[in-house]
């Protein structure tokens, strides 16, 4: 049973953690019976899957016992598949891969290490040899349609592809940026989750830097400082990562291989929003 400081404390933080969320699925016609059908969904294979007795076989009898949902409910959610946008994710990633590629893989760069301008498909180095090698089975024009969407990359005078920005986030596909909430947002829960239960040697690395009394005047200053510092650190982070990756694994299943992610984000608190979890708290 929670304690009692536990059960302010969790409402409390729903209320922040729920608030922006709630804000996008308005926004996008998601009415509470949908999300409702989903948190109970979510309620039942958590319940299944990670709240079990060792060495016992979990049951749908202890799984309504714990969620409060009845058992045939709870039997008709357990078989319900997951909504999921797995080309999304898809897209994302290996958007991200390409441009990693493109700044770290010295065949496209030049003796600077700045990243070529390079031809559509004539010869290696080309942007379809860059795809081919970092995307998969994407063909060249639509990751070239959604790189320059996104405005990382544009056509120049000479018809060659330039890289012109080393971040990809989407631009017009609405259904990509959702894509982000889901996995950016999810990581960040889970580690915390994670930390709050794991001994001091397991943490993971969670921090941020904040201040309630910056100068109005100053901010711009900092978002630009900001932007460009944790820029330097995540390419920094990334040209590490590309260099300790193992080949694809999929058909050498003695050989392991792991998905981690490091995220900085820039938050400025709305003037609508609630100042602190302990100003709302009971």
């Amino acid at each position: 049973m929670m304690s009692t400081s536990i059960e302010k404390a969790l409402p409390a933080a729903l209320l922040v953690l729920l608030r922006p969320l709630v804000r996008i699925l308005l926004r996008n016609g998601i009415a509470y019976g949908a999300f409702a059908e989903i948190a109970r969904k979510i309620y039942v294979d958590v319940a299944y899957h990670d709240h079990t007795y060792p060495g016992k076989k979990q049951t749908i009898s202890r799984v309504s016992a714990i969620t409060g949902i009845t058992r045939k409910e709870a039997k008709r959610l357990l078989e319900l598949e997951e909504a999921d946008d797995q080309g999304a994710n898809e897209r994302y990633s290996r958007a991200i891969r390409v441009i990693s590629g493109w700044l770290n893989d010295a065949r496209y760069g030049d003796d600077k290490g700045e990243p070529l301008d390079l031809p559509v498909n004539n010869g290696e180095p080309s942007f379809a040899s860059l795809v081919k090698e970092y995307s998969g089975d994407i063909p060249t024009q639509a990751m070239l349609q959604a790189l320059s969407s996104a405005g990382s990359v544009a056509k120049i005078d000479s018809g060659h592809i330039r890289l012109i920005s080393r971040v990809y986030i989407p631009g017009n596909d609405p259904v990509d940026k959702i894509n982000i909430l889901g996995t950016d947002a999810g990581e960040l829960i889970a580690t915390i989750d994670h930390n709050l239960t794991a001994p001091e040697s397991q943490l993971r690395f969670q921090r941020k830097v904040s201040s309630r009394q910056v100068n109005l005047d100053s901010i711009a200053e900092f978002k630009q400082l900001s932007a460009q510092k944790s820029q330097a650190l995540l390419e920094k982070l990334d040209h590490w990562l590309t260099q300790h990756e193992c080949p694809d694994t999929s058909d050498q299943p003695e050989k392991k291989a792991a998905y981690v992610s490091l995220g900085i984000y820039f938050y400025e608190q709305n003037s609508e929003e609630p100042k602190s979890l302990q100003e709302i708290a009971p």
